[in-house]
């Protein structure tokens, strides 16, 4: 089921899924889109679980777990058991977000999406985390990746792949850019994500902010650029 709340970020909205009389991410918090989630559970559900804590994917938990009785929701940690669900730590976009594994399915909330890229989170978001994070799934003899925004993923490992290069294509470009001489947040920005539409910059200025954190971690960022730590 997908939620009502279409947006630059969540795409055509986020993604709820049932699976097992599991939900995965109920979603917002809205009414309609729970009472869709309710049907098609057949009204019963034995749990809820979250593959990370952003409103978008989390808000509608609590609504949703008192309709059905006092319903568990669950935000388990890598290697935890979430009901049918096998929990993999996939920490980048943000800290505490997982993939969950069903069999072969992985339900992957926001860390890989159905279409475009994924933001980096200044809360407790980490570029390095995320690579490490894509490259353990491109481990994984996976049929389909299930998406917190957008379609089914059904050649995972290619996506994978193409997510992990284009983040190395976009730290080129900002190299690059460093290089040249550009320093600002807008320069960069200009230089490194000029492709990206004007809606999409704000959260084009996150994921350069973990960029340049990367960086910085490597020791690959220029002593002189001014710019400050990431919250």
């Amino acid at each position: 089921m997908r939620a009502h709340n279409p947006s630059p970020l969540t795409l055509d909205g986020t993604n709820t899924y049932v699976a097992g009389g599991w939900v995965v991410d109920p979603g917002p918090s809205d009414a309609s889109h729970l009472a869709a989630v309710w049907d098609a559970a057949g009204g019963g559900i034995e749990g809820i679980v979250l593959t990370h804590g952003h409103a978008d994917h989390a808000s509608g938990a609590g609504p949703l777990a008192e309709r059905a009785g006092g319903a568990p929701v669950l935000r388990p940690g890598g290697g935890e058991q979430a009901g049918p669900f096998s929990a993999l730590a996939t920490p980048g976009h943000s800290a505490d977000s997982v993939c969950l594994l069903h069999g072969r399915v992985c339900f992957t909330g926001d860390t890989v999406l159905g279409q475009g890229s994924v933001f980096i989170s200044p809360d407790g978001g980490s570029l390095s985390a995320y690579l490490d994070s894509l490259r353990t799934l491109r481990k994984l003899d996976l049929e389909v990746l299930c998406p917190g925004h957008g379609p089914y993923v059904w050649a995972p490992r290619a996506k994978l792949d193409e997510y992990v290069a284009h983040r190395l294509e976009r730290e080129r470009l900002l190299l690059d850019a460093l290089e040249a001489g550009a320093h600002s947040e807008d320069e960069l920005l200009d230089r490194a994500w000029a492709d990206v539409p004007d809606q999409l910059r704000p959260a084009a200025a996150l994921t350069l902010g973990a960029h340049l954190e990367k960086l910085r971690e490597e020791g690959r960022l220029p002593g002189d650029l001014g710019l400050p730590p990431r919250p």
